[in-house]
């Protein structure tokens, strides 16, 4: 995806852009491919396909939930920063908050943040359970792009979720359809699910929209290891 696609691309999902973001964008992937040399964060480096698999991928959120809204926003296992920093870049007035159990990750977040001068972005070095054990009900949107199965990532990430607000899912193939139970146990519910696939490679995409109704009880998430011996 070249420049002026990936322009285009935007158009039809309604963003608003300028120079300024098109520059921070080209920013970050630079910092990227510089970073990626000395630290794993990502296979794929050619220029045209991360603006397509990472960049344009990590707005497709906006199929559905309008960011325009959104005061605050959690991006658990960001990894490299995805959708976390893109989303940022254009939706500027977002409190963004980046979770990942990697701290060299972080490390380079960090980078990524000073270089581009993104305000209101707070990096937390700590594993996903860990986190929501300590911040509950907080934030607006909570992100997960292809992190770990669909029913442990709920057990996850449905405590940080304010009640009546949302969590969005970002996968590949579609793993929701035995989630009821998490759901029901979490205080949650599917609202949508969007199947699409990316321009041009035609590559399966998968978003779900997930609404909290009431606070998730205080037992979860479990610990670790018993999430992983029984998912919910």
């Amino acid at each position: 995806m070249d420049l002026e696609v990936f322009k285009n691309e935007l158009g039809k999902l309604y963003i608003d852009f300028d120079e300024e973001k098109l520059k921070k964008l080209e920013k970050y992937y630079n910092l990227l491919i510089e970073w990626n040399e000395k630290i794993n964060l990502t296979a794929i480096t050619d220029k045209k396909q991360v603006y397509l698999k990472h960049f344009y991928d990590s707005l497709t959120i906006t199929k559905v939930i309008d960011l325009k809204k959104v005061n605050s926003l959690c991006d658990v296992g960001t990894g490299a920063g995805f959708p976390g920093i893109v989303l940022k870049i254009f939706f500027p007035h977002i409190k963004l908050t980046l979770v990942d159990s990697l701290n060299k990750r972080i490390i380079f977040l960090n980078e990524v943040i000073k270089e581009l001068e993104l305000d209101d972005v707070k990096t937390i070095h700590i594993r996903a359970e860990d986190f929501a054990k300590t911040v509950r009900e907080e934030f607006d949107v909570v992100t997960a792009r292809a992190v770990s199965s669909f029913n442990t990532l709920l057990e996850y990430v449905i405590p940080l979720v304010k009640c009546d607000k949302y969590f969005v899912a970002m996968r590949g193939v579609d793993d929701t359809l035995e989630s009821n139970k998490a759901l029901n146990l979490l205080k949650a519910k599917k609202i949508q699910t969007l199947n699409f696939k990316l321009p041009i490679e035609e590559s399966e995409r998968t978003i779900v929209l997930v609404q909290k109704y009431d606070k998730t009880d205080l037992k979860y998430p479990r610990k670790f290891s018993d999430i992983k011996k029984k998912p919910l």
